[in-house]
């Protein structure tokens, strides 16, 4: 009888990678090249989930559609996409603020078919309208309407390639997840890790967690856990939980720190606000962090 550890035994090959994947990989990398290096990123949605009325698309290509959601409009993806055995993308959803979008390509033989000129027209809020419309025109979109304040909000309307219209619109505060922490509450936690991967592909499987690219080198976002958080390894640090807590006005909040026997660190202007790295009078280490200003 053949063993069937003998399998483990052979020499390992290289294949291949998908042509999809590195397609896409491909495409980021040159986005990263051409930004400066970096790769791209988006904010964390404000908890989403699929509500009584769940938008459900039907695009040319979802995978490119996807891409172009989050580019244009800060979305995020949720899981992997559902593909069918001849390539179709039977589902896709993505998160875009405290709201889900679901999406699929055509499937004429069971009435899923592209929505024909006239047909639906989705609203989505962002915080910078002519900037997201001008990503959009630049990533092969339709420009529809230019955007203007007509006496109720700026918007304008686009066409993406995907064959769907988008009225996008400015963003109140609640519709941008943009509601204040209050001073004193913790606002984020970082769950630090002595290395990223193993704790990733753990945590995944146990609690579910899914990952998205942070701000800093072996930082992550959480997503689809409920709470607001990251994590973040590499050597050096505390493991453990490190809680981000609001403050009114960094400066006087590290002030009262040194005087009640801890250390702050250097202040840090960072995409989510002002920070600082501090210790408390035991030893134990937490960040203080003042929002921007509306």
């Amino acid at each position: 009888m053949t063993d069937p550890f003998d399998a483990l035994r052979t020499t390992a090959r290289a294949v291949d990678p998908d042509p999809d994947f590195a397609a896409t990989l491909r495409e980021q990398l040159q986005r990263a090249v051409l930004n400066g290096g970096e790769m791209p990123t988006t904010e964390a949605p404000a908890r989403a989930a699929v509500g009584a009325l769940t938008p459900y698309l039907a695009v040319t290509d979802a995978r490119r559609a996807i891409d172009f959601y989050v580019e244009v409009f800060g979305a995020t993806r949720r899981d992997d996409p559902i593909v069918m055995d001849d390539g179709r993308v039977g589902h896709a959803e993505v998160a875009i603020g405290d709201s889900v979008l679901m999406l699929a390509e055509p499937f004429p033989e069971i009435g899923n078919v592209v929505a024909p000129e006239g047909g639906a027209v989705m609203r989505v809020a962002v915080s910078d309208v002519d900037a997201a419309m001008a990503k959009g025109v630049e990533l092969g979109a339709e420009l529809v309407r230019p955007a203007e304040d007509g006496g109720y909000g700026k918007h304008g309307m686009i066409k993406d390639p995907y064959g769907q219209r988008w009225l996008v619109a400015q963003a109140e505060p609640s519709e941008a997840g943009e509601t204040p922490v209050p001073h004193g509450e913790a606002g984020y936690f970082t769950f630090q890790v002595p290395e990223a991967e193993p704790a990733k592909a753990f945590y995944g499987a146990v609690l579910g967690w899914r990952f998205k690219p942070g701000f800093v080198e072996g930082g992550w976002g959480i997503e689809g856990h409920g709470l607001e958080g990251g994590l973040w390894g590499g050597p050096g640090r505390q493991v453990g939980f490190k809680v981000m807590f609001a403050v009114d006005d960094l400066e006087s909040a590290l002030a009262r720190v040194t005087e009640q026997g801890g250390q702050a660190g250097e202040v840090e202007d960072m995409p989510y606000g002002l920070s600082a790295d501090c210790t408390d009078n035991q030893g134990i280490e937490f960040w203080l962090w003042q929002q921007p200003a509306e």
